[in-house]
């Protein structure tokens, strides 16, 4: 199959972007999309074009790196997927396709496609860990957790920290990737501890980097590729209320 691949290109952070709309052949339906991109990429290489710069990792939807606006949704227009799961078939043959990087100023494209999510790691750096002695691994058995507790933490967990709540979000909130990291630590004992301290240092440094606000308009839950939930963000709201009336 073939496509035609209008994407954004833009040297580095300080120049000006511009679309470009390319052509490439040879596309399987069963490729994913970075497979059709590294395609492209060998076709532009061998045309002397330089190739596109995207970001990527384990290509298996886990490290979140591999995020692209396609055709106007982040991660494209399949559900619950990363770009990297996302396949060919979903696109028509001939289809002209967007590819933009993150819309959001808190993640500044560094080149092309690859922008720069260092906020994140400045929020987990804030306060998204446990500092208190736990004991050993083998103690972990002797500390009860309810089964419900134990499976939302889990399910807060499986936020790959991608962004693409942040760039669907209109105000740039980063509500649901704070939420998700706070909510995972305070459903466990282990989180209890530090729970006021994480809550007000991690929406301390959120808003300090610039994120919007949270309007609830569910955005960020519906183009969450691992459907983490807006309960989350409830939850940080209660800690970080409990926080605050702890000071």
């Amino acid at each position: 199959m073939e496509y035609n691949v209008k994407v954004w290109r833009q040297k580095n952070a300080k120049s000006k972007g511009h679309f470009e709309t390319y052509h490439v052949t040879d596309v399987e339906e069963d490729a994913s999309f970075l497979e059709m991109l590294d395609i492209l990429n060998d076709q532009l290489i061998r045309k002397g074009i330089e190739p596109i710069a995207f970001d990527h990792d384990c290509r298996e939807g886990i490290c979140g790196a591999c995020s692209l606006y396609v055709d106007g949704r982040a991660h494209g227009p399949d559900d619950q997927v990363t770009t990297c799961q996302l396949f060919m078939r979903h696109f028509k043959p001939g289809a002209t396709i967007t590819v933009e990087p993150w819309r959001s100023g808190a993640f500044p494209i560094i080149k092309d496609l690859v922008v720069d999510r260092g906020a994140f790691d400045k929020i987990l750096q804030a306060g998204g860990f446990i500092t208190v002695r736990t004991g050993s691994a083998q103690d972990a058995n002797d500390i009860l957790i309810p089964h419900d507790d134990a499976e939302l933490s889990m399910d807060a967990a499986a936020c790959v920290g991608c962004g693409a709540c942040v760039a669907t979000c209109k105000n740039g909130s980063a509500m649901l990737f704070v939420a998700a990291r706070v909510s995972s630590l305070a459903l466990l004992p282990q989180g209890k501890p530090e729970a006021a301290r994480r809550a007000r240092a991690m929406v301390a440094k959120m808003d300090e980097l610039g994120f919007g606000n949270c309007t609830n308009t569910r955005a960020c839950e519906m183009e969450c590729p691992k459907h983490v939930t807006i309960d989350h963000i409830a939850r940080l709201n209660r800690e970080y209320l409990k926080a605050r009336f702890s000071e």
